[in-house]
C-alpha cells in the first residue's frame, strides 16, 4: 500500500534543507561560507541579466547559437567632386549569442551581410548613389532550416 509515518519531522524536502541549514535560535545559516561571500538577490539578478537561466551549452541548442543579427546603420555610397570620385561609408555591427546565450555586438561590414540580405546588390558597383538603413536577422533552426526576417527603416 504505500504508507509511511512522518512523525514530528517536517513533511517535505524544502522544509528539511531550511531546518538542516537555519538553528531555529540564528538568523546565521549552518554552511562552511563566510555570510560575506553571499550574493544579494539584487546582485545575483544583475549576474544573470545577460544570460540563460538555464544552461544552454548543449548541442541541442545550437539554434539559439545560429542566430546572428546585422544592424546596418547606415550604408551610403555616392559620387562626390568634379573627378567623380565614388564615397563610401558604412556602419554594420554584428550580434551573436554565446554558449550560455550572452548576447554581444562587434563591428562588421557591408561585404560581411548574407547573401540574402536585400537593399546593397549594387555596393562597390561603379558607384550608383545607395542609402541603406536595415536590421536583418538569420537563423537556423533546430533541425537545419535556414530562415531570416529583414526591415528596412
Amino acid at each position: 500500500m504505500g504508507a509511511s509515518y512522518e512523525g514530528d519531522r517536517p513533511s517535505n524536502n524544502a522544509a528539511r534543507i531550511f531546518e538542516a541549514l537555519y538553528r531555529p535560535d540564528s538568523r546565521r545559516p549552518l554552511q562552511s561560507l563566510p555570510v560575506d561571500d553571499l550574493v544579494s538577490t539584487d546582485q545575483a539578478l544583475r549576474l544573470i541579466q545577460d544570460r540563460a537561466d538555464i544552461d544552454i551549452s548543449g548541442p541541442e541548442f545550437n539554434f539559439v547559437r545560429s542566430i546572428r543579427v546585422f544592424d546596418v546603420r547606415y550604408a551610403r555610397q555616392h559620387e562626390s567632386g568634379r573627378d567623380g570620385d565614388c564615397n563610401r561609408s558604412a556602419t554594420v555591427v554584428l550580434g551573436t549569442y554565446g554558449t550560455q546565450g550572452d548576447f554581444t555586438w562587434q563591428r562588421s561590414s557591408v561585404t560581411a551581410l548574407p547573401s540574402t540580405h536585400a537593399g546593397l546588390e549594387r555596393w562597390g558597383e561603379h558607384c550608383p548613389g545607395i542609402y541603406h538603413r536595415s536590421v536583418f536577422v538569420e537563423w537556423r533552426d533546430y533541425e537545419g532550416n535556414y530562415g531570416f526576417e529583414q526591415v528596412n527603416y
